[in-house]
C-alpha cells in the first residue's frame, strides 16, 4: 500500500517521501517472504522425491536466508504500520473502520507464518524429512496470505467500495464488501505471481553469478534450473493477469489508464503505443509505434471502443505525474517482456545442449535478470500509486488531506533514511554469512518416519 508521489513540495512531499522510502525498503523484503518459501517447499519436495541430498543443502541454505530477510521484514512492515496512523492520521481516520479487517488478518496470518518459520527452521534435524516438509507449507501459504490483505486494502484505496458517504462521513460499511472489490482479484494475483517471478529470477542471478566465477557444480546448476522452472510456469500467468488488471484499471480508473497508456486526447479505435517515452516539458513522446486499435481492444473488448483522453479530466483530478507513471510502466512491461525471453532463451539453450546453458552470455543475462526483476516489482507498485493520485481513496479522499499537519517530518524522514541503510548493510552483511560458498550436502538418508 502506498502515497508516495514524487515532484511535490513542502509538507506534504516530506510525508509522501518519508513513506516511499519505507515502502519501497519493505517490498524488496516483502517479495522475497512470499517467494523463498515456494523455493524452499519446492527443493526439499525434490529431496524427499529423489534422496539426493544436494537438493536438501539448497533447501538449508535458502532457509536460513529466509530468517534474515523474515526478520528484516518484520522491522520494516512494523515501522510502517506506525507510519501510517502518525504520517496520515486523516486517512486512517476516513478509512480505519472500512478496511480494517484485511489489516487484522494480515496480522493473524502474519503469526501463524512466525510459528512455523520457528518449528521449520528449529526442526531440520529434529523432524522427519517428511514432516518437517510439510511445516513449510503453512509457510508459504501464510506468507502469500499476507500478501493477499494488504493488497486488498490497496485495490479498494483504487476502486473504493463498501461504505457511503453522507455529509462527508463514512457511514453504511460493509468490509467484506470493501475487501473484495472490483480489484481485488487481479491486484492481488498480480502481486503475489510477481513476487515468486522476482525470487525466481533473483535466486537464479545469485547462482548464475556463482557459475561466472568459475563454480560450475550440480549445486549451482540444480539452484538455476529449479528457479527457471517455477519461472517457467508463473510468467505466462502473470502475462494472463497483468491484461486482467489493465482491463479493471479501464473500466474503474480511467484517469489512471490514460496516464499510463500515455493518452492525452480521447480517441475512438485508440492504438496502443509501443514506447511512447514522454519529454519533460513537452507534449510529446519520442520512439514511439502505435498499433492501431490494440489499446481500446485490450482495455474493452471492442476494436472501435473509446478511450478518454488525460485532457477530459478536470485539471486538479489527473495525476501531477504523467509522465513518471508512464515510464515506470514503459520500465515494468519491458523488464517483464525480457525476462520472458531470458527465460525462454536458457530452455531452448537446455534442450539444444542437455543439462543447462554454461555459456557466459546465457549465465550474464541470468545476472542481470534477477535485480531487474525486483526493479520491476517497484515499478509496478509507482505505476499504481503514481496513477492514483491526486487521490488517496480514488475519486473520493485526496492525499493532500490525509497528511498529518504536525512539523518535522523532514527530519524523521532523513531519520528513517539512515535506519533504512543501517538495515540494508546489516542484512547484506548477514545473508553474505549463511549463504557463502558451497555446502557440502547432506549423506543422511530420508527418515520416513513422522
Amino acid at each position: 500500500m502506498g502515497l508516495f508521489v514524487l515532484g511535490a513540495v513542502g509538507h506534504l512531499a516530506e510525508g509522501r517521501g518519508q513513506m516511499g522510502t519505507s515502502l519501497s525498503f519493505h517490498l524488496f523484503f516483502a517479495v522475497l517472504g512470499v517467494g523463498l518459501p515456494l523455493m524452499m517447499l519446492t527443493a526439499e519436495g525434490m529431496y524427499l522425491r529423489t534422496g539426493d541430498p544436494t537438493w536438501r543443502a539448497l533447501a538449508r541454505r535458502w532457509s536460513k536466508v529466509f530468517a534474515i530477510l523474515f526478520a528484516v521484514g518484520a522491522a520494516s512492515g512494523t515501522i510502517i504500520s506506525f507510519e501510517l496512523g502518525l504520517l496520515w492520521p486523516r486517512f486512517m481516520a476516513f478509512a480505519g473502520g472500512i478496511i480494517g479487517l484485511p489489516f487484522s488478518l494480515e496480522g493473524a496470518a502474519f503469526f501463524i507464518e512466525a510459528i512455523f518459520v520457528g518449528i521449520y527452521l528449529y526442526g531440520w534435524d529434529r523432524l522427519s524429512a517428511r514432516t518437517h516438509w510439510l511445516s513449510g507449507i503453512p509457510i508459504a501459504l501464510a506468507s502469500a496470505a499476507s500478501a493477499f490483505f494488504i493488497v486488498t486494502a490497496n485495490a479498494w484505496m483504487n476502486v473504493p467500495r463498501g461504505f457511503e458517504l453522507v455529509h462527508g462521513r463514512v457511514t453504511h460499511v460493509n468490509v467484506l464488501a470493501a475487501m473484495f472489490n472490483p480489484a481485488w482479484a487481479t491486484e492481488t494475483s498480480h502481486m503475489v505471481l510477481g513476487a515468486y517471478l522476482a525470487t525466481t529470477f533473483g535466486v537464479a542471478a545469485v547462482y548464475a553469478v556463482g557459475m561466472l566465477r568459475g563454480r560450475r557444480d550440480s549445486y549451482h546448476r540444480k539452484a538455476i534450473t529449479v528457479s527457471l522452472a517455477i519461472a517457467a510456469i508463473i510468467a505466462p500467468l502473470q502475462l494472463g493477469v497483468g491484461d486482467l488488471l489493465g482491463r479493471t484499471v479501464a473500466q474503474h480508473q480511467p484517469a489512471t489508464l490514460a496516464a499510463i497508456e500515455g493518452v492525452t486526447h480521447t480517441e475512438t479505435g485508440a492504438g496502443l503505443n509501443v514506447g511512447g517515452i514522454p519529454l519533460p516539458g513537452h507534449a510529446t513522446t519520442v520512439f514511439n509505434v502505435k498499433v492501431p486499435n490494440l489499446l481500446s481492444l485490450l482495455a474493452y473488448d471492442k476494436p472501435n471502443a473509446r478511450v478518454r483522453g488525460l485532457d477530459t479530466f478536470p485539471k486538479a483530478d489527473r495525476t501531477p505525474l504523467a509522465g513518471p507513471t508512464r515510464l515506470a510502466f514503459i520500465g515494468m512491461v519491458g523488464i517483464g517482456t525480457g525476462l520472458v525471453l531470458v527465460s525462454l532463451w536458457y530452455w531452448l539453450r537446455r534442450r539444444r545442449n542437455g543439462p543447462g546453458p554454461e555459456d557466459r552470455f546465457t549465465l550474464m543475462a541470468l545476472a542481470a535478470a534477477g535485480p531487474l526483476a525486483f526493479v520491476a516489482n517497484e515499478l509496478g507498485w509507482l505505476v499504481s500509486e503514481f496513477g492514483r493520485q491526486p487521490w488517496v481513496v480514488y475519486g473520493v479522499f485526496r492525499t493532500s488531506k490525509a497528511i498529518t499537519t504536525a512539523s518535522g517530518l523532514g527530519a524523521t524522514f532523513a531519520g528513517f533514511t539512515v535506519l533504512y541503510i543501517a538495515l540494508s548493510a546489516v542484512t547484506v552483511w548477514g545473508v553474505r554469512r549463511v549463504s557463502t560458498g558451497t555446502p557440502e550436502p547432506s549423506s543422511s538418508p530420508i527418515v520416513r518416519a513422522a
